[in-house]
């Protein structure tokens, strides 16, 4: 289906991707995949997808949902 504002996509969606990526590897992990709409990384040896425009978050290893600081939370925890 196709994002009905492509414009605020397109000015959103890397500046919402370099901030995910940061915080990610602020927490230790390495990103394995990047594109430009989503990116890839290892959490408990399953790979773990997050789309940072919609900030969907899905892997076998995690709560599937939606928004960055949910996502953190889960990689915190269970990182202590």
């Amino acid at each position: 289906m196709a994002r009905l504002d492509k414009k605020r996509q397109e000015n959103l969606e890397p500046k919402r991707l370099t901030k995910a990526i940061n915080e990610i590897e602020n927490l230790g992990y390495v990103i394995e995949a990047k594109c430009e709409n989503h990116i890839q990384f290892l959490y408990k040896g399953c790979t773990v997808t997050y789309f940072p425009y919609s900030g969907w978050a899905s892997g076998r290893s995690i709560n599937d949902g939606r928004g960055l600081k949910n996502l953190l939370k889960q990689l915190e925890n269970k990182n202590a």
